[in-house]
C-alpha cells in the first residue's frame, strides 16, 4: 500500500494495511514550511492549502488537514477581531455575544455559501482535495453545538447559563448553535471533505459526569446529526477523555471513528466499539516539547502495543504545538511507522 486512502480503506473493510495509518494535525506548521507569519498564512485559503500539502509531502503521514482554527467558526458567526500570536493559533478577540440579552437577536447565517469565512474553508478543502489526487483523505473539522457557545459568549458565561439557567435561554442558544452545526456540516461535505472531526470538548468525560453527559450533552449530539448521516464523522473531545462515553455513543451513532485522549484506555475503547468504528490512539504532543528521542520512542511503542493488534486502529496527534521542531516530528513518524508495521501479520493478529 502506498497511500493513506488505501490504508484507511483497508481498515474500514476489516483488513490490515501495511502499517497503522498516521493522522498528524500540524496547523500553524503550514506557515513555517511556507516561511511566512501565521497571520499572513491564514489570510488566504491558497496559503493554507499549499502549506498542508507541503507538510504531508515533507513528513509522509496519511491524511490532509482541511482546517484553519477554532476561531474561524466564531468569524463565521460575527466575530470581528482575532488575536494573533507569533507561535500559535489565533484566539477570539471579540465575543459575538457580550451579554445574555444578545442571544435573542443572534441569528445564524441562512446560506453559508455567502459567508466569506466559510468560503475560505471550502476553497481550502477544494484545493487540498485537488492536490491529494484521491490518495489521501481530507479531514475537516467542526465544533459541536454543545461546545460552540464558549467562543461566542465566553466560557464563564456559558457554564453559568448551562448549570444555572435560565433553561429556556440556554436551549435557545443551543438550538441556534445546532442549526449552525448542521449547515456547516453540509458545507464541509459539499466542499469535498472525506472525514469530518466533530469536536466536543465541553462534553468530555474530563469535564462532565456520565449523568451530565447523558442529560446535558448527548441530546445535542443527536440534534446535530438529526439527518442520521454519521458515516464520515470522527468524534473527538478536543483532548479531553472520551473513554467512558464511547459505549453509549457507539450504541447510538454509527460514527466512523473515535479520536481518543492520551489519558483514555485504548484496550477498553476498542472493546467498546467492538469493530463498529475505528479507534485513534493519540500521543500527548504538548510533551514533545520536552521529551527526548528515547521517550518519544517508548511512548509510541506503548500506544501501538495497546492498539495496533487486529486492526481497526490509527495513530494520531492532537494539535501539535507550533514550537515542536521538525526533528521531533520526524522522530515521531519514524517510531509510528516502525512500531505500527503489520508486516507478516494477519487480520486476526
Amino acid at each position: 500500500m502506498n497511500n493513506g486512502m488505501e490504508r484507511f480503506g483497508a481498515l474500514m473493510a476489516g483488513k490490515l494495511p501495511d502499517r497503522v495509518p498516521q493522522i498528524f494535525n500540524l496547523c500553524e506548521h503550514g506557515a513555517r514550511i511556507l516561511g511566512m507569519p501565521i497571520k499572513e498564512y491564514y489570510a488566504s485559503p491558497e496559503h493554507v492549502a499549499e502549506g498542508q500539502l507541503r507538510l504531508r509531502e515533507r513528513f509522509g503521514y496519511d491524511t490532509l488537514l482541511g482546517f484553519y482554527h477554532v476561531a474561524k467558526e466564531a468569524e463565521m458567526l460575527g466575530c470581528r477581531r482575532l488575536i494573533y500570536a507569533a507561535d500559535g493559533p489565533p484566539n477570539v478577540g471579540h465575543l459575538v455575544l457580550d451579554s445574555y440579552e444578545r442571544i435573542g437577536t443572534f441569528a445564524i447565517p441562512d446560506n453559508l455559501d455567502d459567508n466569506p469565512h466559510c468560503r475560505d474553508v471550502s476553497r481550502c478543502i477544494q484545493l487540498i482535495k485537488a492536490g491529494a489526487g484521491g490518495r489521501y483523505p481530507v479531514l475537516a473539522s467542526m465544533t459541536a453545538s454543545f461546545s460552540l457557545p464558549p467562543i461566542l459568549i465566553g466560557m464563564d458565561r456559558w457554564l453559568n447559563l448551562l448549570f444555572n439557567g435560565p433553561a429556556a435561554l440556554c436551549r435557545e442558544l443551543l438550538e441556534k448553535c445546532s442549526l449552525f452545526c448542521r449547515r456547516y456540516l453540509a458545507a464541509l461535505r459539499s466542499a469535498g471533505a472525506d472525514l469530518i472531526t466533530y469536536v466536543n470538548p465541553v462534553a468530555s468525560a474530563t469535564f462532565l459526569s456520565d449523568r451530565q453527559f447523558s442529560e446535558l450533552a448527548l441530546p445535542w449530539v443527536q440534534r446535530d446529526f438529526a439527518d442520521g448521516r454519521t458515516g464520515d464523522i470522527v468524534y473527538f473531545n478536543g483532548g479531553g477523555r472520551i473513554g467512558p462515553q464511547i459505549a453509549r455513543l457507539a450504541d447510538t451513532f454509527p460514527f466512523a471513528a473515535y479520536y481518543l485522549s492520551p489519558q483514555d484506555d485504548i484496550h477498553r475503547a476498542k472493546a467498546d466499539v467492538a469493530g463498529r468504528a475505528l479507534i485513534v490512539g493519540t500521543i500527548n504532543d504538548v510533551r514533545l516539547l520536552e521529551w527526548d528521542a528515547a521517550t518519544i520512542d517508548r511512548e509510541v511503542a506503548r500506544i501501538m502495543a495497546e492498539g495496533a493488534a487486529g486492526g481497526g486502529f490509527a495513530f494520531g496527534t492532537l494539535l501539535t504545538p507550533y514550537l515542536v521542531p521538525d526533528e521531533k516530528i520526524v522522530l515521531l513518524l519514524k517510531a509510528a511507522s516502525r512500531y505500527g508495521s503489520y508486516a507478516g501479520d494477519s487480520v486476526e493478529g
